[in-house]
């Protein structure tokens, strides 16, 4: 294919999105309102990994064509039995690209796209628990081309076992992001970085990460907390029981306070002068 077919292609292409987009859209605005969006993106590259296919449904990955197994690999095993969709399909667009690629590059004049460097942030999957199984998450975002290269380091170490990541996924602006992650069990000691090298970025990014004071309580403690707290409160009112039953006022006196309330007064008086107290 000529590299004009493919300019006239691409025209044809914009113009019927733009034509589209004009019949869909309320009169008097210029956005299209939609309920669902379904996608399929690709991209190919001179560079590892060299494409990707994937469908998206509202921006949620459904799937993915795995181009070196060529099989489809689904997000989650219900989506199987959603619909089925056959790996060679994706894989026969990713070849006509590829194709297209080299025209182009051997047409044109070789200069190279921008860089865009990544955004990056790390956090945990669920709220931080001391000694309490989690996931921390790294998501790296808004960068072009999708070329990179993530490490997680604890305590300055990098760290092997219980990774995983996603592939890379479709952003704004024609840009990419994904995700990384580590599994890990939340000590007050533990510091962790997410190290991410691109070739936006001067020198290697270090997202830093650890768990902030206080840390919560799991369940249990706050259990056996709650319990001893009642269990506290449970001896205090016995306590004061006992100390109410010790103290139990003469009946007699009461009874004697009651039919002469004066004398009783004056009783009362007498006890609280002093010697040598001539008052009263």
């Amino acid at each position: 294919m000529h590299l004009e077919d493919i300019r006239s292609r691409t025209q044809v292409m914009i113009l019927g999105a733009i034509a589209l987009a004009a019949l869909l859209s309320p009169h008097g605005t210029g956005a299209v309102r939609v309920g669902h969006v379904s996608m399929y993106a690709e991209f190919v590259q001179t560079h590892r990994p060299s494409g990707e296919y994937i469908f998206e449904f509202d921006e949620d990955e459904q799937f993915y064509v795995d181009l070196d197994k060529k099989e489809t690999l689904w997000h989650l095993p219900e989506f199987i039995h959603a619909f089925d969709y056959d790996a060679w399909r994706g894989i026969a667009d990713i070849v006509v690209a590829k194709k297209n690629l080299n025209t182009l590059i051997q047409r044109s004049n070789h200069t190279r796209a921008t860089n865009e460097p990544p955004e990056v942030t790390v956090f945990p999957k669920e709220p931080v628990e001391l000694g309490q199984p989690n996931t921390l998450i790294c998501h790296v975002d808004k960068f072009f081309p999708p070329v990179l290269n993530v490490t997680w380091l604890r305590n300055g170490q990098m760290v092997t076992e219980g990774i995983a990541e996603t592939i890379f996924l479709p952003s704004t602006e024609f840009r990419f992001h994904k995700f990384h992650y580590l599994t890990f069990l939340p000590m007050a000691e533990g510091v962790y970085n997410c190290k991410v090298e691109h070739w936006g970025l001067d020198q290697p990014l270090l997202q830093h990460w650890e768990a902030q004071e206080p840390i919560q309580v799991p369940e249990t403690k706050d259990g056996v907390v709650c319990v001893l707290g009642l269990v506290a409160g449970v001896v205090g009112i016995i306590t004061g029981i006992i100390v109410l039953k010790t103290r139990r006022p003469n009946h007699a006196w009461v009874q004697g306070l009651l039919s002469h309330p004066r004398a009783g007064t004056r009783d009362m008086v007498q006890k609280r002068r002093q010697p040598g107290d001539n008052t009263l």
